[in-house]
């Protein structure tokens, strides 16, 4: 791989870390989904990133988890599903949403959702 595309690839992956980082805080933002892209890129430019990633005392479980059978731990399905619920309620509450719209973001949060409770648990 040439030294420009190997740049690229580490710049995207770091600001997908970035963006990870402020899901923790943003409850709307999902976290995993961009530190795995994170690993994804990371892997293409720098194996020392990646396994950083995977070893981090914070991101590495759930990392591990997904990769290595698509699991979710259970903690982790509560915690987002409820962020979720606290999200479209803001929405709702704040924003008086029409009906259209409101249904339009429920939706997706509902197939969000049925998505991550559908995922199994690791395996201990």
């Amino acid at each position: 791989m040439n030294l420009s595309m190997r740049l690229l690839l580490l710049g995207l992956g770091w600001i997908m870390v970035g963006i990870g980082i402020a899901g923790i805080f943003l409850p709307l933002l999902p976290t995993t989904p961009f530190l795995l892209l994170a690993a994804w890129l990371f892997a293409r430019s720098s194996p020392r990133l990646e396994q950083w990633l995977f070893e981090h005392p914070l991101f590495g479980a759930p990392l591990r988890d997904w990769r290595e059978d698509g699991s979710i731990s259970r903690g982790a399905k509560i915690y987002a599903l409820s962020l979720m619920a606290l999200g479209f309620a803001f929405f709702w509450l704040r924003l008086h949403p029409s009906l259209l719209t409101a249904s339009i973001v429920a939706s997706i949060m509902l197939v969000v959702s049925a998505f991550i409770v559908s995922r199994p648990e690791p395996r201990k």
